[in-house]
């Protein structure tokens, strides 16, 4: 390709944000909730169209939802080990000037797992000097991944459904009639972080409403409470003592430093699009 400038997009479920790249700096950003949901059938190629117009015609690499199923092209997946390498030579063109890069599977014990568009953001951190090429990193969200980085390769990962729990339990559980206050990190998130290491989920979700029945705790604590149970049982099964690098916007960074502190652990914080940005820059590199 050899072309300099080019187009990164990390097209998810809901959102879509696109960077305008030029010799390795950020020109132009822009983000819409044109997620792949929000695309009509046969609609993605004019939507990439638009999209490289208003940008002078450059190439779009596109990371992410697009490339599954539900997206634009099913990309496929590279196995772990990972590398940046290997995606790059597993990259599907389903037109001209346009790649996707696949996502990553891994199946371990008898258990698989999949991830599209965090694996850019893993790997570029290590690629930007973010985090070391031996390390536990994380990614906070309505499906948290864990993601355990060996010798500069993505290695393992698990994902836990943490935020989309969270979410399910608010709007159809009966202790979600409960969980109307707000959630910061204070004594009621540590509180549910402490018991979330118990290791007796369901049980401890079923106590929410006797809690607030008994006058064991203000009703306004319970969804704060509820998320520290969430992420305590989450970071308890996967932290553990050391270093996690969080790759987190600041309202989950702040819970999950919380949690991982509160268990023992040392959290870091990564800033997520500039891993992004070291990621898709070192693909094309290896692209063009």
């Amino acid at each position: 390709m050899g072309q300099q400038t080019f187009i990164a997009v990390d097209w998810g479920t809901t959102n879509r944000r696109a960077y305008l790249i030029k010799n390795g700096t950020v020109v132009d950003t822009e983000r819409d909730s044109l997620g792949v949901t929000a695309v009509p059938a046969g609609g993605f190629e004019e939507e990439v169209a638009k999209l490289r117009d208003r940008h002078g015609g450059a190439p779009v690499v596109l990371a992410g939802m697009v490339g599954s199923n539900r997206g634009w092209v099913d990309a496929g997946y590279v196995s772990t080990p990972a590398t940046l390498e290997a995606l790059a030579t597993a990259v599907v063109h389903p037109m001209d000037g346009v790649l996707i890069i696949p996502g990553v599977r891994h199946v371990a014990e008898g258990r698989g797992d999949v991830m599209r568009g965090e694996e850019v953001q893993l790997l570029g951190a290590l690629a930007a000097g973010l985090a070391p090429a031996d390390a536990l990193l994380c990614q906070p969200g309505t499906h948290c991944k864990w993601a355990w980085m060996k010798d500069g390769t993505l290695s393992a990962f698990v994902t836990a459904m943490t935020g989309e729990m969270f979410a399910l339990l608010k709007a159809h559980a009966l202790i979600g009639q409960e969980m109307t206050g707000e959630v910061t990190p204070g004594a009621a998130f540590v509180q549910g972080v402490r018991e979330g290491g118990r290791g007796d989920l369901l049980a401890s979700l079923f106590g929410v409403r006797p809690a607030s029945l008994l006058s064991l705790r203000d009703r306004e604590d319970a969804a704060a409470f509820v998320s520290g149970l969430l992420i305590g049982a989450d970071c308890a099964s996967h932290a553990g003592k050391g270093e996690v690098h969080l790759l987190a916007d600041p309202a989950l960074g702040a819970l999950y430093s919380q949690a991982i502190t509160e268990l023992g652990g040392t959290p870091l914080l990564i800033d997520s699009h500039t891993a992004f940005i070291a990621g898709v820059t070192r693909l094309w590199e290896y692209l063009s």
